[in-house]
């Protein structure tokens, strides 16, 4: 008997690493808002160099709406997309300009806001209340990305602990503002397409 004779794919393992047309499709689709989302530029503030942009607006939504698998890969691919030297982020910068500079622990903390985000997603529906949602949103959106971008801010800066944290708060209005649209938007994807979001 040969080896490939005696070795049967597990139709749960199979099922589990399939990614159909439609999953790739979407995305596509949010890799894709990410990358538009830059086009209207970024706009630094304080002394940090971290510019405020609206793609963290497409990675919150990439997580409300697609969920913790799905988001990720679309998160992952974009950011793929700006290392192989793409000028795909705010500011016509590429991954490996932001990886270099103080900007780089936001980058780095898309994913696992993205995921956080997906997962915490996953666990209010099928109804999505809108409170739990914007928390969801908040938790991951800004919470994580804060985290990452402040031990970010740390590494490749001079600033002290305290400086490092400060300099979000000048980002936090404006996320505030992307948590609730990112949650007014996955509410009504969620209600027109309840299965969007499968484990």
């Amino acid at each position: 008997m040969s080896g490939s004779e005696g070795v049967q794919e597990s139709p749960v393992a199979s099922s589990r690493f399939h990614v159909s047309a439609r999953d790739m499709a979407q995305v596509a689709v949010f890799a894709a808002l990410i990358a538009a989302l830059g086009l209207a530029g970024a706009i630094t503030v304080g002394f940090s160099g971290v510019p405020i942009t609206l793609q963290t607006l497409g990675v919150i939504l990439a997580g409300a709406v697609l969920g913790p698998r799905k988001g990720v890969i679309a998160v992952a691919v974009f950011i793929a997309l700006t290392l192989i030297g793409l000028p795909l982020l705010s500011g016509g910068r590429t991954g490996l300009t932001a990886l270099a500079g103080p900007s780089a622990g936001y980058l780095v903390g898309w994913i696992p806001a993205v995921f956080v985000i997906g997962l915490l997603t996953v666990r209010i529906l099928p109804k999505y209340p809108v409170v739990l949602g914007l928390l969801a949103n908040a938790i991951g959106g800004i919470v994580v990305v804060y985290i990452f971008g402040t031990i970010g801010l740390l590494l490749r800066t001079d600033l002290s602990v305290w400086a490092a944290v400060s300099t979000n708060f000048a980002f936090v209005p404006g996320d505030l503002v992307k948590v609730v649209i990112a949650t007014v938007v996955a509410k009504s994807v969620h209600r027109a397409y309840p299965g969007i979001v499968h484990t």
